[in-house]
Protein backbone atom coordinates (compact mmCIF):
# COMPACT_ATOMS: atom_id res chain seq x y z
CA UNK A 1 0.00 0.00 0.00
CA UNK A 2 1.52 3.21 -1.02
CA UNK A 3 -1.04 6.20 0.25
CA UNK A 4 -0.54 9.63 -1.08
CA UNK A 5 -2.46 13.22 -0.56
CA UNK A 6 -2.91 15.09 -3.32
CA UNK A 7 -5.35 18.36 -4.29
CA UNK A 8 -8.70 17.37 -5.74
CA UNK A 9 -9.20 19.14 -9.43
CA UNK A 10 -12.11 20.98 -10.45
CA UNK A 11 -13.34 18.22 -13.03
CA UNK A 12 -13.27 15.32 -10.75
CA UNK A 13 -16.81 15.48 -10.78
CA UNK A 14 -18.10 11.76 -10.80
CA UNK A 15 -14.91 11.21 -8.32
CA UNK A 16 -16.98 13.80 -5.60
CA UNK A 17 -20.12 12.41 -6.76
CA UNK A 18 -18.71 8.97 -5.55
CA UNK A 19 -17.37 10.59 -2.17
CA UNK A 20 -20.91 11.84 -1.41
CA UNK A 21 -22.53 8.56 -1.45
CA UNK A 22 -19.26 7.21 1.03
CA UNK A 23 -20.43 9.98 3.18
CA UNK A 24 -23.89 9.00 3.65
CA UNK A 25 -23.77 7.82 7.54
CA UNK A 26 -25.75 4.33 7.70
CA UNK A 27 -26.89 3.94 11.22
CA UNK A 28 -26.52 0.64 12.84
CA UNK A 29 -28.80 -2.25 11.34
CA UNK A 30 -30.29 0.45 8.75
CA UNK A 31 -30.26 -0.40 4.62
CA UNK A 32 -27.95 1.55 2.62
CA UNK A 33 -29.88 3.78 -0.11
CA UNK A 34 -29.66 3.16 -3.16
CA UNK A 35 -26.93 5.29 -5.25
CA UNK A 36 -29.60 7.02 -6.82
CA UNK A 37 -30.08 9.05 -4.24
CA UNK A 38 -26.83 11.41 -4.81
CA UNK A 39 -28.96 12.80 -7.87
CA UNK A 40 -31.28 14.49 -5.24
CA UNK A 41 -30.74 18.37 -4.88
CA UNK A 42 -29.72 18.26 -1.29
CA UNK A 43 -26.99 16.07 -1.90
CA UNK A 44 -26.03 17.40 -5.68
CA UNK A 45 -24.96 20.86 -4.31
CA UNK A 46 -21.76 18.80 -2.79
CA UNK A 47 -20.35 17.75 -6.27
CA UNK A 48 -22.58 19.40 -8.79
CA UNK A 49 -20.16 22.38 -10.86
CA UNK A 50 -17.37 22.01 -8.13
CA UNK A 51 -14.27 24.34 -8.62
CA UNK A 52 -16.66 27.31 -9.55
CA UNK A 53 -16.95 28.38 -6.17
CA UNK A 54 -14.21 30.71 -4.54
CA UNK A 55 -13.93 27.68 -1.41
CA UNK A 56 -14.11 25.12 -3.46
CA UNK A 57 -10.99 22.61 -2.85
CA UNK A 58 -10.13 19.13 -2.22
CA UNK A 59 -8.16 16.43 -0.92
CA UNK A 60 -8.07 13.11 -2.27
CA UNK A 61 -6.13 10.20 -0.54
CA UNK A 62 -4.64 7.50 -3.22
CA UNK A 63 -3.86 4.20 -2.28
CA UNK A 64 -1.23 3.01 -5.23
CA UNK A 65 -2.86 5.69 -7.47
CA UNK A 66 -6.89 4.57 -6.83
CA UNK A 67 -8.89 6.97 -4.89
CA UNK A 68 -10.06 5.70 -1.94
CA UNK A 69 -11.11 8.80 0.06
CA UNK A 70 -12.02 12.67 -0.03
CA UNK A 71 -12.01 15.69 1.56
CA UNK A 72 -13.65 18.90 0.11
CA UNK A 73 -14.86 22.31 1.16
CA UNK A 74 -17.13 24.77 -0.21
CA UNK A 75 -19.78 27.28 0.50
CA UNK A 76 -22.85 25.86 0.07
CA UNK A 77 -26.88 25.77 2.04
CA UNK A 78 -25.96 21.88 3.15
CA UNK A 79 -26.31 20.74 6.64
CA UNK A 80 -23.21 22.62 8.12
CA UNK A 81 -23.95 25.81 6.44
CA UNK A 82 -23.72 28.39 9.14
CA UNK A 83 -23.06 31.38 7.01
CA UNK A 84 -21.99 32.83 3.55
CA UNK A 85 -18.46 33.30 3.80
CA UNK A 86 -17.81 29.66 5.89
CA UNK A 87 -16.88 26.65 3.61
CA UNK A 88 -18.86 23.41 4.65
CA UNK A 89 -16.19 20.23 4.93
CA UNK A 90 -17.11 16.69 3.32
CA UNK A 91 -14.99 13.78 4.07
CA UNK A 92 -15.60 10.07 3.08
CA UNK A 93 -13.72 6.89 2.87
CA UNK A 94 -13.80 3.66 1.54
CA UNK A 95 -14.58 1.55 4.66
CA UNK A 96 -12.11 -0.58 4.10
CA UNK A 97 -9.85 2.63 4.65
CA UNK A 98 -11.47 3.28 7.46
CA UNK A 99 -9.74 3.78 11.19
CA UNK A 100 -6.02 3.96 9.86
CA UNK A 101 -5.57 7.66 10.06
CA UNK A 102 -6.10 8.60 6.78
CA UNK A 103 -9.44 10.77 7.51
CA UNK A 104 -7.19 12.57 9.92
CA UNK A 105 -4.56 12.99 7.71
CA UNK A 106 -7.17 14.64 5.12
CA UNK A 107 -8.76 16.64 7.44
CA UNK A 108 -5.48 18.13 8.35
CA UNK A 109 -4.86 18.57 5.10
CA UNK A 110 -7.67 20.52 4.17
CA UNK A 111 -8.01 22.94 7.48
CA UNK A 112 -4.34 23.84 6.23
CA UNK A 113 -5.89 24.59 2.62
CA UNK A 114 -8.16 26.25 3.71
CA UNK A 115 -6.41 28.34 6.11
CA UNK A 116 -3.98 29.13 2.73
CA UNK A 117 -7.24 30.33 0.96
CA UNK A 118 -7.47 32.60 3.54
CA UNK A 119 -10.75 31.16 5.37
CA UNK A 120 -11.61 32.00 9.18
CA UNK A 121 -13.31 28.81 9.57
CA UNK A 122 -15.32 25.62 8.31
CA UNK A 123 -18.09 24.04 9.43
CA UNK A 124 -19.52 20.24 8.90
CA UNK A 125 -23.01 18.31 10.10
CA UNK A 126 -22.15 15.07 11.39
CA UNK A 127 -24.61 12.70 12.98
CA UNK A 128 -25.00 12.00 16.32
CA UNK A 129 -23.98 8.56 16.57
CA UNK A 130 -21.00 8.28 14.16
CA UNK A 131 -18.01 7.59 15.61
CA UNK A 132 -16.59 10.77 13.71
CA UNK A 133 -18.05 13.49 15.81
CA UNK A 134 -14.92 12.50 18.38
CA UNK A 135 -12.26 12.69 15.46
CA UNK A 136 -13.26 16.16 14.86
CA UNK A 137 -13.81 17.01 18.32
CA UNK A 138 -9.80 16.09 18.87
CA UNK A 139 -9.15 18.49 15.48
CA UNK A 140 -10.62 21.25 17.53
CA UNK A 141 -13.80 20.87 16.02
CA UNK A 142 -16.40 22.48 19.11
CA UNK A 143 -20.78 21.81 18.86
CA UNK A 144 -22.82 25.11 17.92
CA UNK A 145 -25.83 23.51 17.34
CA UNK A 146 -27.83 20.74 16.59
CA UNK A 147 -30.88 19.13 15.15
CA UNK A 148 -32.74 15.45 15.53
CA UNK A 149 -29.63 13.62 14.29
CA UNK A 150 -26.78 16.35 13.76
CA UNK A 151 -24.67 18.01 15.72
CA UNK A 152 -23.30 21.64 13.80
CA UNK A 153 -19.68 21.91 14.10
CA UNK A 154 -17.31 24.76 13.77
CA UNK A 155 -13.68 24.71 13.61
CA UNK A 156 -11.85 28.53 14.17
CA UNK A 157 -9.10 28.11 11.62
CA UNK A 158 -6.58 31.07 12.63
CA UNK A 159 -3.05 30.32 13.16
CA UNK A 160 -2.51 27.54 15.57
CA UNK A 161 -2.09 23.92 14.48
CA UNK A 162 -3.74 20.62 15.53
CA UNK A 163 -2.13 18.26 17.91
CA UNK A 164 -1.37 16.01 15.19
CA UNK A 165 0.26 18.33 12.90
CA UNK A 166 3.07 18.97 15.89
CA UNK A 167 4.48 16.12 15.61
Amino acid sequence: MVMRLRRLEAGETDLLKEFVYEAIFIPEGAEAPPREITDRPELKLYYADFGAGRADCGIVAEDDGRPVGAAWARIMQDYGHVDGDTPSLAIALYKDYRGQGIGTRMLEAMLQLLREKGFERVSLAVWKENYAVRIYEKAGFRITGENEHEYIMIRELGTHCLQTEQK
